[in-house]
């Protein structure tokens, strides 16, 4: 986790996230993770049953969701991980920028170029194939390694914090909310306020999210599963 940053994003839109049945709507703080009660995945590496689904068909319709597809794999990061966050990001299909947030997986210049650097560093054969620069960053193929790696670095953080084989829900709350708070997110009782459980973040981020007063880790968690199905419980590393 060194030397990524948490990359909040408090006033981005997530076309993915936005219907608890109160608020809809929410914005990323950036790259967050889930929760722990809703399981952790048993299934490994890249077999059929986790390269399947609607998150992973929506990425697969897009030209560039092959190489993206590839990306992750090459740096041992389920592919539906991959696309269950442009899923919840962007559709996979919105290309929009807010500020300094950019690109279809909604990722602040600092994270994505520290992310991608670490990701060529772990890989450099994947550097022949990237758009240099921060163009890189408007493109989806490219913003995808630097995505992978932050889903990579945050599902080792948790599975060194204890959180075993961390699902795509898990590592939710970090892309999300930060790594800082995705642990406690990943590991809170259901019942548990999200308002209580995140912390260093205003009320007006947590509304922007979709989060009240009353929000409860289990009802955030179930919007994140009813956007993107079965990859809530797909692991988030490969061969984990």
């Amino acid at each position: 986790m060194d030397g990524v940053p948490e990359q909040v994003h408090p006033q981005v839109s997530e076309v993915g996230l936005g219907s608890f049945s109160m608020p809809t709507g929410t914005t990323s703080i950036m790259p967050g993770s889930g929760t722990g009660a809703t399981g952790s995945g048993s299934g490994t590496g890249t077999d059929a049953a986790s390269l399947s689904g609607a998150a992973y068909d929506t990425m697969m319709s897009q030209s560039w969701g092959a190489q993206a597809s590839s990306y992750a794999t090459a740096l041992g990061v389920n592919p539906t991980a991959v696309a269950a966050t442009c899923v919840v990001e962007s559709g996979c299909t919105n290309n929009e920028s807010s500020g300094d947030i950019r690109g279809i997986f909604q990722m602040t210049s600092a994270a994505y170029t520290s992310n991608l650097a670490a990701a060529l560093a772990s890989d450099p054969n994947l550097a022949a194939n990237v758009t240099s620069g921060l163009a890189g960053q408007n493109d989806p193929a490219t913003q995808s390694i630097a995505a992978a790696q932050y889903l990579k670095t945050a599902a080792t953080s948790l599975q060194n914090a204890g959180v075993s084989n961390p699902t795509v829900l898990d590592v939710r709350g970090s892309y999300n909310f930060g790594m800082g708070n995705g642990y406690a997110i990943a590991t809170a009782d259901g019942s548990a306020l999200m308002s209580n459980v995140v912390t260093n973040l205003s009320a007006s981020t947590l509304a922007a999210n979709g989060i009240t007063s009353t929000t409860t880790v289990q009802q955030w968690r179930d919007s994140v599963t009813a956007k993107i199905g079965t990859a809530a419980s797909q692991p988030v590393l490969v061969g984990s």
